[in-house]
């Protein structure tokens, strides 16, 4: 957490997450991720965590810098899903899973899974046997199950509200949403 402090990637406010709660702090992990340097010795410390595997799969656009790190950490292919037009996880860009390949899903930030789960379910029903997953941080307190071993670099029991029963917006504190895709 101290290289996100030093980077500004912890920041403290008003905030709508993807998932759509709203929380008074978030983790912008691309600000940590745009040094190289530190993307590789995340992906490396992930990677230590995790067992070897053919495929890492992360899901664009967060999951980008540090899927590939953890892929070059294991020795790995590397590939990523997108969402289509009309919202749905999957493959593109020619990407595809050979049966029976082991695979790991990689994501930078995990709050109630939902994106992972996605990932997990595109890549097992693309025939890979999923391992696990990892994160570098898991917002979740540990709360959340993916249906297979996961790990974090780091895991904070970050308290997030409905819209509907926020306490920041009953106060009128403006929401930000700062996250790579809009709020469901």
């Amino acid at each position: 957490m101290q290289v996100f402090r030093e980077t500004g990637a912890y920041l403290k406010g008003h905030f709508r997450l993807t998932s759509g709660l709203h929380s008074s702090e978030y983790v912008q992990c691309a600000l940590v991720l745009q040094h190289p340097a530190i993307a590789e010795r995340f992906g490396r410390e992930l990677a230590a965590q995790l067992p070897d595997c053919d495929v890492v799969v992360a899901p664009a656009i967060g999951g980008l810098p540090i899927g590939h790190e953890v892929a070059r950490a294991k020795g790995a292919r590397f590939i990523f899903t997108e969402r289509d037009s009309s919202g749905k996880m999957t493959f593109r860009r020619g990407f595809s899973i050979n049966p029976g390949e082991a695979a790991l899903v990689i994501e930078d930030v995990v709050t109630t899974g939902g994106t992972t789960r996605e990932v997990i379910d595109v890549t097992a029903a693309a025939g890979a046997r999923v391992l696990g997953a990892g994160s570098i941080i898991d917002r979740s307190g540990g709360r959340v199950d993916l249906g297979v071993p996961r790990v974090a670099l780091a895991t904070l029991d970050v308290i997030s509200y409905p819209p509907d029963f926020c306490p920041l917006c009953e106060q009128g504190i403006p929401v930000v949403k700062p996250g790579s895709r809009p709020a469901a």
